[in-house]
């Protein structure tokens, strides 16, 4: 019986130590991911195929009004068989352009995944690397909990914010304002 107890009692102890040692940290896993350098580039590449694809739809739209205009104004003077072509015409032309719309959405969406894995990837490491090297148990998205007590959970947005080369003076807001800039500069 004594035997039994003690083996409880260090069991219990044991779990109370190893209570204390956990370690938590916490990072702004979106932040970091938006900030790396490696963002910036991939963002550029998305907005140049978008621009190129909204120039090709731009141009099917445009080919499709001429169309249709050139329909309205000399729709009365064709003959029957001429008109049912030219509507079937005009009904090829806006299916491709639905086609298109949907296949360059689906497209871009590949687009950023693939230039984005690596990024998420890096950020990824560079964070298990940080938490390993402080003993630390579970890594929490800070971005995405209610609420982190300091006290007891470590920040380590910073630490990996230099691990990943990102400067100091670089934030969310102006990158934001830098991606508006350009894209009004781009309309």
């Amino acid at each position: 019986m004594k035997k039994t107890l003690l083996i409880a009692a260090a069991a219990a102890l044991f779990s109370v130590a190893a209570t204390a040692q956990t370690k938590f940290a916490h990072v702004n896993f979106g932040e970091l991911v938006q900030l790396m350098p490696e963002a910036d580039s991939a963002m550029v590449q998305l907005e140049a195929a978008n621009k190129e694809a909204q120039e090709t739809y731009a141009s099917m739209v445009t080919e499709f009004q001429s169309k249709y205009d050139q329909f309205e104004e000399k729709q009365a003077t064709w003959t029957p068989a001429v008109r049912e072509s030219k509507q079937r015409e005009l009904m090829d032309i806006q299916t491709r352009v639905q086609e298109f719309q949907q296949a360059i959405q689906q497209d871009m969406n590949q687009l950023q995944n693939t230039l984005m894995a690596p990024i998420y990837q890096k950020a990824q490491d560079t964070v298990r690397t940080l938490a390993e090297a402080k003993g630390v148990i579970y890594v929490f998205d800070s971005s995405t909990l209610l609420y982190v007590d300091s006290a007891q959970s470590i920040d380590i947005t910073s630490e990996a914010r230099t691990a990943l080369g990102i400067p100091a003076d670089k934030t969310l807001e102006s990158v934001m304002a830098a991606r508006q800039a350009a894209s009004q500069q781009n309309q």
